[in-house]
């Protein structure tokens, strides 16, 4: 998919009629934030609000986040533990400690 930025009204607005008028092209809108279906067409309108708005229009290449081939199952089962558990006012670190799920600073350094 093709993730499109816009950081102006002038922009926004123009991402706004591009959705509209090419709703076959679009994902999802999310204001001032888009993203295109992986085409020829999306991309030459992308590039189109680029052309017109420069760099109050950013584009970006996306792949669908797959959580079984890019992130561990430790990972996974903290993250389905945490929610799981029984004070919901208790912080990750407490309860990764506690119970010996992964320390939110390693998860900070750790590439996907």
């Amino acid at each position: 998919m093709l993730l499109v930025v816009t950081y102006s009204r002038a922009a926004r607005g123009s991402l706004r009629n591009v959705c509209r008028t090419h709703e076959e092209t679009v994902v999802r809108q999310f204001g001032r934030v888009a993203l295109l279906r992986e085409t020829a067409f999306a991309a030459f309108q992308a590039l189109r609000l680029r052309e017109k708005h420069g760099g109050d229009v950013q584009v970006e290449r996306t792949e669908p986040f797959n959580e079984f081939e890019a992130v561990d199952e430790e990972v996974r089962t903290a993250a389905r533990a945490y929610e799981e558990r029984d004070s919901p006012s208790l912080p990750y670190a407490a309860f990764a400690t506690r119970e010996g799920f992964p320390d939110p600073e390693a998860l900070r350094e750790r590439e996907l």
